[in-house]
């Protein structure tokens, strides 16, 4: 799947785990490698929904049309389709990395 991000101060410590680190924590930093790893690793979101630890879940209200993962709780990686439809996940096979963050709820 490709993957592209919001910004580029996203990517840059998305890309660098000693900043994910000293930003998030070890075991969050790690979490977050993982997790663009799956990304990079499944052919489109669909593979990304039968992975039960991600937790895949679309969001509403303001962020209508975005989804998001799990990390360790409290924090999320929320993610918005580059293509395909919302409704038919097999069809989205990339992925714009909009935030890192912690419960939004």
């Amino acid at each position: 799947m490709e993957i592209v991000f919001k910004t580029s101060k996203i990517k840059k410590i998305c890309e660098d785990h000693k900043q994910l680190s000293r930003l998030y924590g070890p075991q969050q930093a790690d979490q977050i490698v993982k997790r663009i790893n799956e990304f990079l690793s499944a052919e489109n979101l669909f593979d990304i929904s039968k992975l039960p630890q991600a937790r895949l879940h679309p969001l509403s209200g303001s962020r209508q049309g975005t989804f998001a993962v799990d990390l360790k709780h409290p924090k999320r990686i929320v993610l918005a389709p580059l293509n395909g439809e919302a409704s038919d996940l097999k069809t989205i096979t990339g992925i714009e990395i909009t935030d890192v963050c912690i419960d939004y709820h």
